[in-house]
């Protein structure tokens, strides 16, 4: 088996900031991050790439509010696989560009991909992650006698949220790995794949949003990638992120990387998921394990730029 490598790329990697939010927008974002993962195949790996949708997941539902007088409203894991099939093929798009600029003789192929979660995972009975846009007092109370999960969201509206339950299955797994072997570069686990229960054999999208890295984390055992890169907006990681005395951290032990998250130094729903999600991968039997910038990949894969996440 040649030497596999998972690339998360998270959502600067297509939206970079409030005003750049069109489709042409993400596409020029999206190209600039490509080439960065093509040195990669150029350095002899076998790659898949993840990647988030919220945004995009909520353009799309802000859309089926706008429309619910004329048309049916999207479902939720409905949203999900749109945006696989419309993230990937950008993606696809870019890569055979780049591919046959430097005359690389692969092909990308999206994999729209579900995710196995348990239907008793607790997270359904505590829904936290927010989606969606915000809504008035009247429409929180109608949505709720519909069934929604409704928060108020600290003075700016009210909001829906929904359950994160933790990834159990990557139900196309073994597509993937069909495919990575034929040498293709695969894009799979979209915006941690959509969530999925089984119910008397039949496996049934849901109302959720699976973490993107967690996901990632778990296709890397699936697919026994020796590497695990997560691209994010910052270089590397950093303890006492945004303090004066702010610290940079360019290798770390899976035993260091517990202590930092048992005293507070990442934030949830930011860098925590990405740290638990790299430990996972390390102790299931990963071996490289980065955290970088897009611009930094090629140099962190040689161990000059970002931060490693190391067994021991």
């Amino acid at each position: 088996m040649a030497k596999r490598i998972i690339v998360a790329i998270g959502g600067n990697s297509l939206i970079k900031d409030a005003a750049h939010k069109t489709v042409p927008d993400q596409y020029a974002a999206a190209a600039e991050t490509v080439p960065y993962i093509v040195d990669l195949v150029e350095q002899g790996w076998d790659v898949a790439i993840t990647h988030g949708n919220g945004p995009q997941v909520g353009f799309i539902l802000r859309r089926s509010e706008i429309a619910a007088g004329e048309l049916h409203e999207v479902p939720l894991d409905f949203c999900g696989a749109d945006t696989q099939g419309a993230i990937g093929y950008m993606l696809q798009q870019i890569l055979l560009t780049e591919f046959r600029r430097r005359k690389i003789k692969k092909l990308p192929v999206t994999v729209v991909t579900q995710v196995l979660v348990d239907s008793n995972d607790p997270a359904f009975t505590h829904p936290n992650k927010p989606i969606g846009s915000f809504m008035d007092q009247e429409t929180a109370t109608r949505r709720t006698a519909e069934g929604w999960h409704i928060v108020e969201d600290a003075g700016r509206g009210w909001r829906r949220v929904v359950p994160s339950p933790i990834p159990k299955q990557v139900i196309e797994a073994q597509v993937v790995n069909n495919l990575l072997e034929d040498g293709f570069i695969v894009i799979t686990v979209g915006g941690g794949g959509i969530p999925v229960v089984e119910e008397n054999g039949k496996l049934k999208g849901v109302a959720a949003v699976i973490d993107k890295d967690r996901a990632s984390a778990l296709l890397c055992k699936a697919l026994g990638a020796k590497g695990f890169l997560i691209s994010t907006s910052i270089d590397q990681v950093y303890l006492n992120f945004g303090k004066t005395n702010q610290q940079g951290v360019d290798k770390m032990t899976v035993t260091e990387a517990k202590r930092y998250l048992k005293e507070g130094h990442f934030a949830p729903g930011s860098m925590a998921p990405k740290i638990e999600s790299v430990i996972q991968f390390i102790e299931e039997g990963g071996e490289l394990a980065i955290i970088t910038s897009p611009e930094n990949i090629a140099k962190a894969i040689r161990g000059e730029a970002g931060t490693r996440i190391v067994s021991g």
